[in-house]
Parts: C-alpha cells; structure tokens; sequence
C-alpha cells in the first residue's frame, strides 16, 4: 500500500513524496536485493542504474551529473533530503528502517538510498588524450579495494583509470560507499582487450610503469625523477598481483620500498603511495 505525501508538503514535492508499507510494490525493485553480488553485477549494468548510499554520495552524484531515478529514504531522512526532493523529478519512496532492511536485504545504516541512471563510458583514447597521470587496474574484483583505489586517484591527483575487462563495477554500492563518491570524481574507461590494449595507452605517450614487489623492480620514487612527461601505473589484484603478460607489457617494474621483512602492502595502500609517488 502507497500514499501520497501530505497536503502540507512544500510546493513541488507533492505527488513525488510517497510513503511505501509494502516490500513487494513493484516502484521498489531498484532496491531489491542488495546483498546478492552476482544478481546486482548482472542486473545494474543490463537496467542502466546503480545505488548511490547515503547523503554525501547522493549529492556527489548528482553534482556529478547523474540522473536521479528514484529515491528510497527512512522517515527521518526526509527532512534532511528535502531540497533534493524539492529539486529533482523523480518519485520519492518514504518508508520504515524495517521495510527497507526487508527490501534491501541488510539495515541501511545512513537510511538514504537513491538509484541513478548510468552514463555511457567513454573511450579510452578520450580520457588519454588529455590525462598526465592515469592508474591502471588488471582483474581487481574487490569492491572495496576498487572503491578505495578511485578514492586515493581523486585525492592524489590522477587523472583518469582504465580497468581490465574483468575488473569489477566502480559504480557498485560498495565500491561507491568506499570512495565516499570519488567514483564520480575520477574519469574512467575499460580497455576492450588486455594486454593488447596497452599499446593504445604507450602510443599516447605514457610510460607504462608496472607495480610489483619483484626484487628486480626499481624503487618508484627513483623511476619516477625526472621520468615522461606522461605516466600510467600499472596495479593487480590483491594477492596474485600484476598478470605475467602485463608486466611483460610493460615499459619497467617499480617497486615500493618495504622495512621491517613486510613483502607487500594491501593493493589499496599500495596505490596511495604509488599516485603520490607519480603525482608529485
């Protein structure tokens, strides 16, 4: 069962404010299921859409310029959301913390959740073309590490990312929570082959910089002195690392420095000191 808001509501929110007391109205099935990876990985690329969670990274989205399909917000965040309601026309669903853990699959801990329509990508010559600084990701299916990696690029200054065709979904709810919506901030593209796509990367001119902690690889800081003009690091999955054949592809290994008989750093601590390293 649905109402309309009140006849009290400011002017422009009436008739997109609607309180929701059923977990099965289908107006909610943007919302369903959360929790299960595997049916949100298929179904939120097919339909166009992704979970922006929280009011931080609602606004950030739609500063960012993402088109706002729906609202879904405990009581308690209504006011707090009103000037989103009041500004952007789509539908509003008010419900109780209990109905949304029911629909969602897990308690909505910041109560504001908003679907938002995707954007094409775009191409990765036209991220290269004006980029210095670019990270590349190969395989990095952790949600959190890819949220993590997008929130170290925004604030260290790197350009844009290109991702392997296997890496996961920057614009998955948990990889957006963890970025804190620097998803939206960082340009990024996929690469439609990989290794071979690299090479349309060096013949825009970057060096192609593989972080690995091989013994043979070279302190980043010191390949980094003086080095190209335009630069692209190169980051694998948490574990295995980067793939043979990437860092074949190449142009040089680089390494950060470890103490203390540590072989490595987690690939998200990893690419803060990596995006300094090449930024400053």
């Amino acid at each position: 069962m649905a109402t309309a808001s009140s006849p009290g509501a400011p002017p422009g929110s009436a008739g997109r404010l609607i309180t929701v007391d059923d977990p099965d109205d289908p107006r909610l099935s943007d919302y369903t299921g959360l929790t299960d990876v595997e049916l949100r990985r298929r179904r939120e690329p097919a339909e166009g859409l992704f979970i922006a969670e929280g009011e931080k990274v609602i606004r950030r989205a739609r500063h960012a310029g993402y088109e706002m399909r729906s609202m879904l917000l405990s009581a308690k965040w209504v006011d707090v959301m009103r000037d989103v309601i009041d500004e952007v026309p789509a539908p509003v669903y008010a419900v109780s913390p209990e109905l949304a853990e029911r629909v969602t699959g897990y308690h909505v801990h910041r109560g504001a959740l908003a679907s938002m329509q995707r954007k094409p990508l775009p191409e990765p010559g036209e991220l290269l073309t004006t980029a210095r600084r670019v990270v590349i990701m190969e395989s990095v299916n952790d949600h959190t590490n890819i949220g993590a990696i997008f929130r170290s690029a925004a604030a260290l200054g790197m350009d844009a990312v290109l991702l392997s065709p296997d890496c996961a979904d920057p614009l998955y709810r948990r990889s957006v929570k963890v970025s804190m919506g620097a998803v939206f901030a960082v340009p990024y593209a996929r690469l439609d082959t990989w290794p071979r796509g690299l090479e349309s990367v060096r013949d825009a001119g970057f060096q192609l910089l593989a972080l690995t902690p091989d013994e043979k690889a070279v302190p980043i800081d010191e390949a980094t002195q003086g080095g190209s003009e335009r630069v692209a690091l190169m980051l694998g999955a948490e574990g295995e690392g980067l793939s043979t054949r990437a860092l074949m592809a190449a142009d040089e290994w680089v390494r950060i420095p470890m103490a203390h008989g540590v072989d490595s750093l987690n690939v998200g601590a990893a690419a803060a000191v990596g995006f300094y390293a090449v930024t400053r």
